[in-house]
């Protein structure tokens, strides 16, 4: 034995040592010493296991034990001791023996042998067979490692990785990947290689990569750039200042003399709860906690609603949270207003003509469309109905309740306005009251919202696929619900238990129906009539859902739709389901997720929108699902779909819904929807409702994109106090403030946090109003409009990042870049720089709100040259407003920024106009898709109450950094004057290093716990010497679950 053990060691320390010891038999007389179950010399079979197991580590080895048929031994050993070891007193011997055949089937024909063998089969009974005894779970741990490792790769069930959709691009670029992908020839298969003859150096590679976080933690980074001359800012003209004239259009500020404006002095107007109030829409702020008084600041009060001929009086007031010495005197209107939009959004909700809407709401193909103007609002045209059939049926439960949404129009029946709304429905009680919360006083629908408007504005938007139909949360709208939705806990082994269900398909394939149910590759499918049988649909603006196949009864795979003119970004979806039924388990499972990781596996919910709730005054979008996981999953990608790897694996999305109606319509998303018309009708809500005489609000159209939708950009100032000289200039003089947001489509938390930004730009609020007198904000919500349109995650339809464009943007392939780069480049040309800008992102894969800026020193600092950092001079002015934000802002989180420029990064928005255009204060601003785990909302998930609120104190940090800039223009005590020396460090110590990960504007996944979502990267847990009778340690009973936690060090 201690020969064995002398050995063990020796060929551990090298790979020509287990050759060697392979070559001279010893793999042979290791197999003679192992044997079936016996009480005798188990010792002996451990040390002998273990040494096995290190030389097969070696391929030439783990080939010859496949040569001699070893592995067919292994499992016949391996079923010998599960069988008699009944008191488990002998885990050691069975953990030997798996990982025997770990080490064997690294290699493909050990995997091979294993399969013949029918070793899927015997693991996946003797490891069911353990989950009874949580401590055998080291043994479930290793079997069910294996047998992922081993299951067949399969090719996804699709024609092509491209899209469904096809674009003709105008241009195609010389290199890259879209050329690429244009000069691949036809009869190339891209869904899969020909041959997997290198799997295991890809095996290889793939378990080398896993350990990458490793080096991460030594803050070690090639991609961080070292060159100071490179990160010193140098601003470059890059256009001639002449061809930068075609943007003087854009800023009438600069120019305008004001003479036909009738202007009146703005002293902030005091707050006086009227019927009627004169000023725009203001964000809800979720700051004011949610309790049992219906009555909490912040909210959005709406009047009573009126016919079409008085839609342009319809106001809101605003709760302004400083009138604290207001709140009781007002508190009686408040609820009586409360009570009356409740009354009318329950009648509203049941108008029959909504109810009609029930089945789709199709848009007849209008020739000669007009895209919307640059001030103008959309014109309603009567003689481009939507097309309908009449409901004939009466419906006693609708109410009438005015002017229908659809006057002289009709629309397609759904079966919902043929069976009514039974809101008491003996069914559906029980299962409804799960998804009731206690009494809370629900907002109305959005003030910003307007289903008629939309639809009209919808008719405008130019998609891909020429979409005809709306979906109902965008007809509907979206209100925050009035509960909390925390961090969903994650069930123990709910991984490890979805993975055994996939080996079943393999094992007990004739249980698989494998039946295609949805089908955007052929367009003759035919949808099943079985009542049983779940429906789908993603044809409406922003959707996403390629193709969906029925596995079992209530189990579905779901394949998403990758970018236009691009193989892969499948992150993004929504889509539609009904022919549920109430009380059944649904289980449904993205297969072709490419990211190593993601917050699925720590707490995020997918979110669902029931239209029947919708129907029931509740029309919101919750966090909804169960047993969620994120894994690695046995379809192969191609090597044109990774990047030239070959071996890759896609990832699987997997989560149960239980619904709590029958015949509903649901929607799925991945975060809350905001789409193209949304954003054009909330502008044109605001346009039409601010005050004009104290807000200058301007709406254009920078550009348009290339498949001819408008790019609107939003100019917001305070109006001058006259047209006298001196009020002109300090009206021109304002310092700009420049915003973007949503160039990535499937980061639509980011249009949440501009719609509160908007919002509170042209609130009555008096801070608001400060901030308009001291700003000229310019603009651009949506940099990416054509992406938003056609559901993709990351690209426009040119199959490129946008964000990796504004270096050299093409105003062919880049037009929305290329000229809101043209417009910072005009304001750097007539000495107008930008005081702040920032770019508003969604983050998939960390919690909180957080920054990313420019730094030269903390970048240097980061590489531990520290006599390097040490010769930087910097102004550290650039953390001022994160600061600020971190101490203002619940959601928002300082120890999550990072201020360092990578080689990577060099052509995103944030280092371009900080590097080109000379912006110190430029910013990328990135709020979670998950949710907190600090500060107020601590164990929440976010939602666009949340998101919305982030927008609005964006807006207050501005006013802020406004006065910490400026002490000379205000009066304030010395300690706030005070504020960024005392809590800027000057150390410049990063807390959250980045790390270049594919082409994401993210730093690699650390998070304290690590739920393997890879196949081999789950921890050998060591059993104890002395394990008996059901006697684990306690490192075994906190470390047994495969989704175990991989401490990170910060």
């Amino acid at each position: 034995m201690r020969v064995l053990a002398a050995g063990k060691s020796f060929l551990i320390c090298t790979a020509v040592n287990s050759v060697s010891l392979g070559k001279s038999g010893v793999v042979e007389l290791l197999f003679k010493i192992i044997g079936p179950f016996s009480k005798k010399n188990s010792g002996l079979m451990k040390v002998a296991l273990d040494t096995l197991a290190a030389l097969l580590k070696s391929k030439t080895n783990a080939r010859r034990a496949v040569d001699r048929g070893y592995v067919q031994v292994l499992l016949t050993i391996y079923v010998d001791w599960h069988r008699h070891d009944n008191r488990h007193r002998n885990m050691l011997v069975r953990k030997g023996i798996l990982q025997s055949l770990k080490s064997v089937t690294n290699i493909k024909l050990g995997r091979k042998a294993f399969i013949d063998a029918n070793g899927m089969k015997i693991l996946y009974n003797t490891s069911q067979e353990c989950l009874a005894v949580r401590t055998l779970d080291p043994l479930v741990n290793t079997s069910s490692l294996i047998m992922r490792k081993c299951f067949p790769k399969n090719r996804l069930p699709l024609p092509t990785i491209k899209s469904s959709f096809n674009f003709q691009l105008p241009v195609v670029p010389v290199t890259g990947p879209v050329a690429q992908l244009y000069n691949l020839p036809p009869e190339v298969d891209d869904v899969v290689d020909e041959s997997d003859d290198n799997d295991d150096i890809d095996l290889e590679a793939e378990n080398e990569m896993e350990n990458e976080d490793e080096l991460d933690q030594n803050f070690k980074n090639d991609d961080i750039e070292t060159d100071i001359n490179k990160l010193k800012p140098q601003q470059v003209p890059g256009r001639a200042i002449e061809e930068l004239k075609m943007y003087e259009h854009l800023f009438p500020e600069l120019t305008d003399d004001f003479q036909d404006y009738d202007l009146i002095s703005k002293e902030p107007k005091p707050f006086v709860f009227e019927r009627k109030v004169c000023g725009p829409i203001v964000v809800p702020t979720a700051c004011e906690e949610a309790s049992g008084n219906p009555k909490k600041k912040g909210t959005v009060m709406k009047e009573k609603v009126t016919s079409k001929g008085e839609e342009g009086d319809k106001k809101s007031t605003f709760m302004d949270a400083t009138k604290e010495n207001a709140k009781d005197n007002d508190r009686t209107f408040l609820q009586q207003v409360g009570d009356q939009n409740r009354t009318i959004t329950s009648a509203c909700g049941l108008n029959s003509d909504i109810v009609k809407a029930l089945d789709r709401i199709i848009l007849q193909n209008i020739p000669d469309q007009t895209s919307l103007g640059s001030t103008a609002g959309v014109k309603k045209d009567c003689s481009l109905p939507l097309s309908v059939l009449t409901c004939t049926k009466a419906c006693p439960h609708v109410v009438n309740c005015g002017n229908a949404l659809f006057e002289g129009r009709t629309v397609h029946l759904g079966k919902l306005c043929c069976t009514g709304v039974e809101t008491e429905d003996e069914e559906d009680t029980e299962s409804s009251s799960s998804v009731e919360q206690p009494s809370v006083e629900v907002p109305d629908v959005p003030m910003l919202h307007d289903p008629d408007l939309y639809i009209e504005i919808v008719k405008n938007t130019k998609s891909v696929p020429e979409y005809s139909e709306v979906a109902y949360p965008d007809y509907f709208g979206h209100t925050p619900p009035p509960f909390k939705e925390p961090i969903l806990e994650r069930p123990y082994g709910v991984q490890r238990t979805k993975i055994a269900q996939d080996i079943e398909r393999l094992i007990h394939q004739s249980d698989i129906i494998d039946r295609v149910v949805y089908d955007l590759d052929n367009p003759n499918y035919i949808i099943p009539e079985e009542g049983d049988i779940l429906k789908y649909n993603s044809k409406f603006e922003s959707g996403n859902l390629r193709k969906v196949i029925q596995i079992r009864k209530n189990e579905y795979d779901l394949i998403l739709n990758s970018d236009i003119n691009s193989n892969h970004y499948h992150q993004w979806f929504y889509f539609e389901v009904s022919g549920m039924r109430p009380g059944v388990a649904y289980r449904f499972n993205i297969i072709n997720c490419e990211k190593s990781n993601s917050q699925f596996n720590y707490g995020m919910q997918p979110l669902m929108y029931s239209v029947r709730e919708a129907l029931n005054a509740r029309p919101w979008w919750i966090r909804i699902g169960s047993d969620i996981c994120y894994y690695k999953n046995h379809f192969s990608r191609s090597s044109v779909a990774a990047g030239g790897q070959k071996g890759k694996s896609y990832y699987t999305i997997t989560f149960t819904i239980t619904f709590p109606h029958k015949d509903d319509v649901c929607y799925f998303a991945y975060h809350y929807p905001y789409t193209y018309s949304t954003l054009q009708m909330h502008l044109q809500k605001l346009e039409s409702t601010h005050n004009p005489q104290q807000i200058y609000f301007r709406r254009d159209v920078l550009c348009e994109t290339l498949s001819g939708n408008s790019c609107p950009l939003v100019t917001i100032t305070a109006m001058p106090e006259s047209n006298c000289y001196e009020h002109i200039c300090q009206f021109r003089n304002r310092p700009y403030v420049f915003l973007s947001a949503r160039v990535h489509p499937g980061e639509t938390n980011a249009s949440w946090v501009m719609k509160g930004t908007l919002e509170y730009l042209t609130s009555n609020n008096p801070t608001a109003q400060s901030l308009r007198e001291s700003y000229i904000f310019k603009i651009v919500p949506m940099l990416n409009p054509d992406g938003v349109i056609n559901g993709n995650h990351r690209c426009s339809l040119s199959g490129e990042d946008l964000n990796r464009q504004w270096h050299s943007p093409n105003p062919d392939l880049h037009p929305t870049i290329y000229h809101a780069k043209g417009l910072l480049q005009y304001l750097a040309a007539v000495k107008r720089l930008p005081l702040v800008y920032c770019d508003y992102h969604g983050h998939s894969r960390k919690k909180n709100v957080f920054m990313y800026g420019c730094s030269i020193k903390e970048t240097v600092w980061h590489t531990n040259d520290s006599a390097s950092s040490c010769d930087v001079v910097e102004d550290t002015g650039y953390r001022t407003l994160p600061k600020i934000l971190s101490h203002i802002a619940p959601a928002f989180c300082m120890s999550s920024c990072s201020f360092v420029v990578e080689k990577s990064k060099e052509s995103t928005a944030r280092v371009v106009v900080w590097r080109e255009i000379g912006v110190q204060r430029s910013y990328t601003m990135e709020s979670t898709l998950c949710g907190c785990d600090h500060g107020k909302y601590k164990g929440l998930q976010i939602g666009t109450r949340e998101l919305e609120e982030m927008g609005a104190k964006f807006c207050v940090g501005l006013m802020r950094l406004k006065r910490l800039t400026s002490p000379l223009e205000y009066n304030h005590p010395s300690s706030l004057l005070d504020f960024e020396n005392d809590l800027i460090e000057s150390s410049c110590k990063v807390t959250s290093p980045t790390t270049y990960v594919l082409d994401e504007d993210e730093p690699r996944f650390l998070e304290e716990v690590d739920y393997s979502a890879e196949s081999n990267d789950e921890l050998d847990i060591e059993l104890a010497e002395n394990a008996g009778d059901y006697e684990p340690s306690a490192q075994e009973e906190i470390l047994s679950d495969s989704e175990l936690p991989r401490t990170c060090i910060h």
